[in-house]
């Protein structure tokens, strides 16, 4: 890989740019392998209660992991001002209690019940990149700067393997996942 842009800036706008490109089926079978290996991992075949989020400019695609588990409590954010706000979603009318929001993400809708956020035992995070020290790339906003501090539960990385840096541009506010999971 050439040599990448040093500012979290530059380099967001570079690995976004990146994963735009890539072509359709690819993403489609990378994200496939990836809800398999999720599936199969034993943390994830414990937990009862998941928060995950719903894809978004070639985001892994993990609507698959959630269709084959829908008897597990999974928890969708909304973005509210500057704060995530987690729905409980019954993924059997997903497509019913989902609405496109700010940016074009798919987010529950506000009526649905909220989220209790005790006893989380998995958090499936979006990330643009993640390093190898477990530190993730967002997309700017600081949603999940400002929530994951306070978080309960496995806090996993979900990023597809070209996007598992060395090393990322950190500030003191950012704080290492305690896993990264990729498609490889």
């Amino acid at each position: 890989m050439p040599d990448l842009p040093q500012t979290k800036k530059q380099l967001r706008r570079t690995l976004l740019t990146q994963r735009c490109q890539i072509p359709n089926e690819i993403w489609q079978q990378k994200s496939q392998v990836q809800c398999d290996r999720i599936a199969n991992w034993h943390i994830f075949q414990e937990a009862k209660k998941i928060l995950a989020f719903t894809s978004f400019r070639q985001e892994p695609d993990l609507s698959q992991l959630w269709q084959r588990f829908s008897d597990k409590t999974w928890g969708f954010s909304r973005c509210v001002d500057k704060d995530l706000i987690w729905h409980k979603v019954a993924i059997t009318d997903f497509e019913s209690n989902m609405r496109s929001r700010a940016f074009g993400i798919l987010e529950p809708c506000h009526d649905l019940p909220l989220m209790s956020l005790e006893d989380i035992d998995l958090i499936l995070i979006p990330a643009v990149a993640c390093d190898r020290r477990g530190y993730r790339l967002g997309y700017g906003g600081g949603f999940y700067d400002r929530w994951l501090p306070c978080s309960q539960g496995i806090k996993a990385g979900i990023i597809f393997d070209q996007f598992y840096l060395e090393v990322l541009p950190t500030e003191p506010w950012d704080m290492p996942l305690d896993t990264i999971i990729t498609e490889i």
